[in-house]
């Protein structure tokens, strides 16, 4: 009964959905980032932008591309449909609740300013959007069965 109530994909889609999703989250980070901008001054903004950029660089490349690869050899491991949550271990989403809580207190709370947090947002959103693009090389490498 369960099994039937699970939404499957089959591996070669689940990888088009982590790509979309990660896509998504590194975007919808970058917008809240830039709603804090409109308030800075001109080298604000700049430092902001260039943080912001030399971080998600980093991130992506030290970070999310290693854990996009380890989803991505696990999603290829799968034969037939595959639950569409399962593009992360489940692990991961308990990181994932915990980041969203912190990411939530910092947000509401007036410890720290925007300008320091605005940086940080950018950075992890754009090398979630980074990231995103191995999930879509592989969706295109890999054969529609």
């Amino acid at each position: 009964m369960i099994e039937q109530l699970k939404p499957g994909l089959p591996r070669k889609w689940l990888l088009l959905f982590s790509g979309i999703i990660w896509s998504g989250t590194g975007i919808m980070l970058n917008f809240l980032a830039l709603r804090w901008i409109v308030e800075f001054n001109l080298s604000q903004i700049i430092f902001v932008i260039t943080a912001g950029i030399l971080l998600g660089s980093a991130i992506a490349r030290f970070g999310f591309s290693m854990v996009a690869n380890k989803n991505i050899k696990r999603i290829l491991a799968y034969t037939g449909h595959v639950c569409a949550f399962a593009f992360q271990e489940w692990k991961s989403y308990v990181l994932i609740a915990v980041m969203m809580t912190i990411g939530l207190f910092m947000r509401t709370t007036e410890l720290i300013p925007k300008f320091l947090l605005a940086p940080l947002y950018m950075g992890i959103g754009f090398a979630l959007f980074l990231a995103s693009f191995l999930y879509y090389q592989s969706f295109f490498r890999e054969p529609a069965k």
